[in-house]
């Protein structure tokens, strides 16, 4: 596998899975962070695919343009509505949720949004763990805060979070221990909203290997360099080595993941992980 087929897949009609259920419909609000591009996209469209109406943020607004634009292209039951904010920024989130409220009843909130830095721990930037922490483990924890008060006003007063996590969440690679422990303590954040939900505030997490994502190609260089192998060795070697299943998942099957955590079929999964990492963590040679 070369770095050009690491290209991020556009997501057609038939890649979305619908899922009948009652409560996906447009009065329900599902927020996406990272809705821009990767997964976040991938997880609006399949929310609006599945009839919600979708707050969809980010701070690419260039990017928000491009997910609603894919969604109008398809002409999807739910519409994806933009919301740029930046998640270092607690006005903002705050806005964010306001906004996403005004939309109609705020149901699911999906924390999607990432980022990454390759550095060993003696060389890692405080100043980029920093930011790694807010956007991906403070804001979940801040929308969350926010969102569930909206979850109990809803019909039926339930409500779901879904939180990106990763096999980085379970075990982890040198040189990235701004994602390692991010993702490490999304787990904890989910089972944490478990605990107080009562059943009723549901909370799950997905935790997959390698995905086809802007993410992914952008750190493929620098991992190389900081190894000394070439990009090539990077993807089958390291992404992929320990993998059974010698592909990377499609951005648009972590967004099926995302809806069906959230649907009536994910009613027993609270607090839980959706391990989908092709047996790179739990097999060994």
């Amino acid at each position: 596998m070369s770095q050009d087929q690491v290209t991020p897949p556009t997501v057609t009609r038939d890649d979305i899975h619908t899922i009948d259920d009652d409560s996906f419909t447009d009065r329900n609000v599902c927020l996406v962070t990272g809705a821009g591009s990767g997964i976040g996209r991938a997880t609006a469209l399949a929310a609006a695919g599945n009839g919600l109406t979708v707050a969809a943020t980010d701070l690419d607004e260039a990017g928000l343009v491009g997910t609603v634009d894919r969604g109008e292209d398809l002409d999807l039951a739910g519409s994806i509505e933009p919301i740029a904010g930046d998640l270092t920024n607690d006005d903002d989130i705050e806005r964010i949720v306001e906004d996403a409220a005004e939309l109609g009843d705020v149901k699911y909130l999906a924390n999607v949004a990432g980022m990454q830095h390759i550095d060993s721990i003696d060389d890692f930037p405080m100043e980029a763990y920093d930011r790694m922490h807010r956007v991906m483990l403070r804001a979940p924890l801040y929308l969350s805060k926010l969102c569930i008060p909206h979850f109990r006003e809803t019909e039926d007063g339930r409500g779901c979070v879904g939180n990106m996590a990763s096999v980085h969440g379970h075990y982890v690679t040198s040189d990235k221990v701004g994602y390692n422990v991010s993702k490490f303590g999304l787990r904890g954040l989910t089972q944490s909203i478990a605990a107080e939900g009562d059943g009723e505030i549901r909370s799950f997490s997905i935790s997959t290997g390698y995905v086809q994502t802007p993410l992914v190609t952008d750190q493929l260089g620098d991992t190389a360099e900081q190894r000394g192998i070439s990009v090539d060795e990077v993807i089958e070697d390291v992404m992929l080595g320990q993998s059974r299943v010698k592909e990377m998942m499609d951005p648009i099957d972590v967004g099926n993941l995302f809806l069906l955590g959230f649907s009536d079929l994910g009613r027993h999964l609270d607090g839980g992980d959706l391990l989908f990492d092709g047996g790179m963590t739990l097999t060994y040679e």
